[in-house]
């Protein structure tokens, strides 16, 4: 299990090493565990967090699979940077496959207004 991990930090390494976030067009990095997903716009410049979303609350909620749920989050993440004034952003799959709940968050927050 150790060597998936591994494979996986070296391609987050490339990625991150081509795509950087401003505060103008900050990076949407995405964080997905087994149970939770977490996504958040992040300035490299000056090192900050912008705006943050995760699934903790919205897993309290009956009827919904894990990719609605990343869904929701994208939107709700969209709406955040929308209200801080921030529409243009740098996608981030942090090395995972651009595939269900990763795919999902991009989708909602694509719905949500953010351009890519």
């Amino acid at each position: 299990m150790l060597k998936k991990q591994e494979k996986r930090q070296r391609r987050q390494i490339h990625i991150r090493a081509k795509v950087k976030g401003t505060e103008k067009c900050p990076r949407l990095s995405v964080f997905r565990s087994n149970k939770y997903i977490y996504a958040q716009l992040i300035d490299d410049v000056n090192g900050k967090t912008l705006v943050s979303a995760n699934n903790v609350k919205i897993d309290k909620k009956d009827g919904l699979n894990k990719i609605e749920k990343a869904k929701e989050i994208g939107s709700s993440l969209a709406k955040k940077a929308i209200d801080n004034k921030i529409t243009k952003i740098v996608f981030d799959r942090g090395g995972y496959k651009y595939h269900g709940r990763v795919k999902a968050i991009a989708e909602g927050a694509r719905e949500g207004g953010l351009k890519f």
